[in-house]
């Protein structure tokens, strides 16, 4: 479902990752090494939101370098800044998200909505919201579209207790037939959805 293949980055003269050749198989994959380790670069790579030097990603069977919008169709990502739009809102962002994923806005992604606690705040803008509830936002809009992927950048940094069991829970449910992969320091969310911890220079196979 998700394929690296030798994936390298270099900001100036510092070489931040080399020849990260990896397959996902469905399942929950947990980035959770120490800072400047490239996790965020890694992530955003493979959505698409950082190009690499060199190598590709493939999404479901499609390159990102040679097909970009088929790739981009079958993956979700939540960025750890989840302010790009600020005049927005949550439900403006949602709706936007459905319709360039040809995706019905339905009863299961708004029932996500609420059990994260989001139902009092779609229709704020994001700038007029916390920085948990922008997130949960973000990663409700991970379930439309049925993606193949979704990739996370610290998916859980400002929620409250119960949106961090709803997320823990929705992880469990999407690993079953997707790729989830996340970096975050919370051990707790780690072990709640049974994520596997994978250094990014372990991503050599």
């Amino acid at each position: 479902m998700l394929h690296i293949d030798r994936l390298s980055k270099r900001y100036g003269d510092r070489l931040v990752f080399q020849g990260l050749t990896h397959t996902f198989s469905p399942g929950c994959v947990a980035l959770c090494e120490e800072d400047s380790t490239g996790k965020s670069s890694l992530l955003g790579i493979i959505a698409g939101a950082i190009a690499p030097d060199a190598g590709d990603v493939w999404i479901d069977g499609h390159s990102l370098a040679r097909t970009p919008r088929q790739a981009k169709a079958r993956l979700a990502y939540v960025p750890d800044d989840c302010l790009a739009f600020p005049s927005q809102t949550g439900r403006g962002l949602l709706e936007h998200v459905a319709l360039e994923k040809n995706a019905p806005l339905n009863d299961a992604v708004l029932d996500l909505a609420y059990r994260l606690g989001l139902e009092p705040h779609l229709d704020k803008r994001f700038e007029q919201m916390s920085t948990g509830t922008r997130r949960k936002v973000f990663l409700t809009a991970a379930a439309l579209g049925d993606p193949a992927v979704i990739v996370a950048d610290g998916p859980s940094n400002g929620l409250d207790a119960q949106a961090r069991a709803v997320l823990a829970d929705q992880f469990k449910v999407w690993s079953q037939d997707r790729v989830v992969l996340f970096a975050s320091h919370d051990a707790e969310l780690v072990r709640a959805c049974g994520a596997t911890v994978t250094p990014v220079t372990e991503l050599r196979q």
